[in-house]
């Protein structure tokens, strides 16, 4: 089965985000689990996308984002890839969107996800 975050263009594990934003592991534990970053186990090692790292902060339209995703019924891995699918309201991916500053035309279009 194809996998939609095959097409993420880079990963980065939680002690290689704590180095990049220049944290504790904990503090990253803690960003992923209040959804300021996401993260998901590839090849059984929990990783985050690099793009998710902006000027060397997490990106700050990920977490709204992530809870309207949320609120709209999608579970976490879900959530994250929804970000990675192809959306034609966009169009492009939703990451696409939100690392180009339109977070509302995504919130928008995650919105209607419960509808």
């Amino acid at each position: 089965m194809n996998d939609v975050l095959d097409a993420v263009p880079a990963w980065l594990t939680v002690p290689e985000v704590a180095d990049q934003l220049d944290i504790p592991l904990g503090r990253v534990r803690r960003l992923i689990e209040e959804h300021h970053l996401v993260a998901a186990r590839r090849d059984g090692v929990l990783k985050v996308p690099a793009e998710l790292i902006v000027d060397g902060e997490p990106l700050a339209s990920l977490h709204g984002t992530i809870i309207v995703l949320l609120d709209s019924g999608l579970d976490i891995d879900e959530a994250v890839k929804w970000l990675y699918t192809f959306d034609d309201t966009l169009p492009g991916t939703p990451m696409e969107f939100l690392l180009k500053g339109h977070k509302s035309a995504v919130r928008r279009s995650a919105m209607m996800l419960a509808l």
